[in-house]
């Protein structure tokens, strides 16, 4: 009765004292240096049927105060709903930075829609030359010194990759209870201070106390992702990773496998306006990547399944049991691992600004991800896995994510 919580405690010390202190939300965007000469800078805004963001995000690009030259490249991937024409209308209203608008077309075999949209706008972006490339998605709003701070980031540090974590919405019940534990368990499969591999600010590559140089630890987020012009085109970014469903974390491999560097973080003035107001949103958004984050692979599925319930399930039920039946030391070690698992989940409640007696509930959150997750394999081998706006990627050949 006893050794299971037993486990389950010392998994949750590890956790809390060896995995990159994941925990913490105090990585944020490095020390920046202003350049002598501001670079010039494309920005690339794959989009679909975002006719219902766009006025909240789109605008917010086109007012970047940036001092050197940048302009907006909107690829329209085949929207119903007329997003390349409204994006055209707020450009009208909006002064600011310049806007191309623009198709690729239906997307070749073994493409998926977001990549062949961003091939399409690094081709439109290469014959402006540009030092740095933002690519950014349609529903990211960014407060005006955004591009800036990114650019003035990268130079500082010497990064071929500045990533910022958006800050996503959260205002209805279940982006309470889901949104703030999705990024959490991000930053537990992918630690930031492991992704540097040094200390904040700093030339000789490093990003923030306690953090390890030369790691093979590598992601970003799709969101907000400024990339060295040159470093894409060496790591041949997007057509190395162009099956790649979870694209951000394949394009951070790649581009650090090629000897690049890459940094990633929380954002504080970056955020996303998509809103997921029902359980069924968030789950679509979270199934459908979730068996590609598993290589769709069966045995490391029931690996999560069985790491899951022990790390997050078995605390509160042992506690439950442990009290019913008087086994003290049971209760006892399973409370334990509950109080540290509910601690290293108030940091992101604080960042998220959301009421701190949700921590007791990450186990709930953690049962709906194991289901997200086993339901993104059951809808892969029902042929309907990935499925997004109107699209469905099949399992893919090669090993492009793996980068």
């Amino acid at each position: 009765m006893t050794v299971v919580p037993a486990v389950s405690l010392a998994a949750w010390l590890w956790l809390l004292f060896a995995r990159g202190f994941f925990w913490r939300t105090d990585v944020r965007l490095p020390a920046q240096e202003e350049p002598g000469v501001w670079p010039s800078v494309c920005v690339v805004v794959p989009a679909r049927d975002e006719a219902a963001v766009l006025p909240s995000s789109l605008p917010s690009l086109l007012a970047q105060d940036y001092p050197g030259r940048a302009e907006v490249f909107l690829i329209d991937d085949g929207s119903t709903d007329g997003t390349g024409e409204l994006a055209c209308e707020l450009a009208r209203r909006h002064e600011g930075l310049p806007l191309t608008v623009a198709s690729p077309g239906e997307p070749p075999a073994g493409w998926t829609g977001k990549l062949w949209a961003v091939r399409h706008g690094i081709g439109l972006a290469r014959a402006r030359e540009p030092e740095y490339l933002l690519l950014t998605d349609a529903d990211i709003a960014h407060a005006p010194d955004s591009l800036r701070g990114l650019v003035s980031a990268a130079h500082a540090g010497g990064f071929d990759v500045v990533s910022q974590m958006a800050r996503l919405r959260v205002e209805s019940v279940w982006e309470r209870l889901v949104v703030p534990a999705f990024v959490y368990f991000f930053a537990q499969l992918y630690p930031f201070r492991w992704i540097g591999g040094g200390r904040k600010g700093s030339r000789e590559g490093n990003t923030g106390s306690g953090e390890r140089k030369g790691t093979r630890t590598a992601a970003a987020a799709g969101g907000c992702v400024l990339l060295r012009a040159e470093a894409a085109e060496r790591a041949r970014i997007p057509d190395a990773i162009r099956h790649a469903v979870i694209d951000d974390v394949a394009l951070a491999r790649a581009v650090k496998g090629g000897g690049g560097r890459v940094w990633l973080g929380l954002a504080d003035r970056v955020d996303s306006v998509r809103p997921y107001p029902r359980l069924h949103d968030l789950w679509r958004m979270i199934s459908r990547s979730a068996y590609a984050q598993l290589r769709h692979n069966p045995l490391l599925l029931a690996g999560t399944v069985l790491g899951l319930a022990l790390v997050y399930l078995v605390p509160p039920a042992a506690v439950l049991v442990g009290a019913a039946t008087g086994q003290a030391a049971t209760a006892v070690l399973a409370a334990a691992a509950w109080l540290v698992m509910a601690g290293t989940y108030l940091p992101m409640l604080r960042y998220y600004r959301q009421p701190l007696w949700l921590a007791p509930l990450l186990p709930l959150t953690a049962f709906l991800y194991l289901l997200m997750t086993v339901d993104s394999a059951v809808q892969h081998y029902r042929g309907r896995g990935a499925a997004w706006k109107g699209r469905t990627y099949a399992r893919p050949d090669a090993v492009a994510e793996e980068g």
